[in-house]
């Protein structure tokens, strides 16, 4: 398998451009927790309370595991995904931590980068053998269907970033990372569970735009929200927690 980047998870298709862009926005929808779960979370203290906690977690795997930030994204993307099809059970704190390390084991296996078992757990103060870990990510592999090549907001930068044509390489990378920085600094938000991908990446980088080039943001706004891939135009402005 080739190693997985979750910036460009369409790598291995093959095709034109055009096709893979097409099948990537096509296919966003299926690498989604479900409109249930986002309601539930409205609703239910313990959801939103189990979710700040794994949230809380995983980043922390970034000092115990120096794991590195899209890995960890990768990671969240399992767990939502996995808590909005599978019922969690109160009552048993030991369910977040066994979720998280299974989740965060099968983004690093994606990633193909190093992750221990012992040294996070260590760290964090709980300890799982590996039956029981592998048992977990059998169980969160089969509650996504095995869609383990997450489409996330980081998949349509670039495409969504050629539309502006612009002709400084360094330019285009400052929008990149700064739209790319946003998207992280809203991982733990609530509402964005309700928009696709590709919505939230076009919003972070509009957003980015309208920071690092005020002159030119009309235009790289109408270049956006002119695509044809972009069928939720009105939803722009309405992610207000961006």
């Amino acid at each position: 398998m080739d190693k997985f980047d979750v910036e460009d998870p369409l790598t291995s298709l093959d095709g034109h451009q055009s096709d893979t862009i097409s099948a990537l926005f096509s296919s966003e929808s299926d690498h989604m927790p479900s409109y249930n779960y986002f309601q539930c979370l409205k609703t239910s203290d313990f959801y939103v309370s189990f979710r700040q906690e794994a949230i809380s977690l995983i980043l922390q795997a970034q000092y115990s595991s120096n794991l590195d930030p899209y890995t960890q994204y990768l990671a969240v993307n399992y767990m939502d995904r996995f808590i909005s099809w599978q019922e969690i059970p109160q009552g048993n704190p030991w369910i977040v931590r066994l979720l998280v390390i299974a989740c965060i084991s099968l983004a690093a296996k994606m990633k193909e980068i190093h992750f221990s078992f012992s040294d996070f757990q260590r760290d964090e103060g709980f300890m799982f053998d590996p039956p029981a870990i592998q048992r977990m990510e059998l169980l969160v592999l089969d509650a996504l269907n095995w869609r383990m090549r997450s489409i996330t907001p980081f998949s349509f930068i670039t495409f969504f970033v050629s539309l502006f044509q612009l002709k400084d390489p360094p330019l285009t990378q400052a929008l990149k990372d700064r739209a790319t920085n946003i998207i992280f600094q809203a991982r733990n938000e609530i509402n964005l569970l309700e928009f696709k991908p590709s919505i939230i990446g076009a919003s972070a980088l509009l957003l980015a735009c309208h920071e690092l080039f005020p002159l030119q943001f009309p235009s790289f706004e109408t270049s956006v929200l002119s695509c044809e891939y972009v069928n939720e135009v009105s939803k722009f402005s309405s992610i207000n927690c961006i």
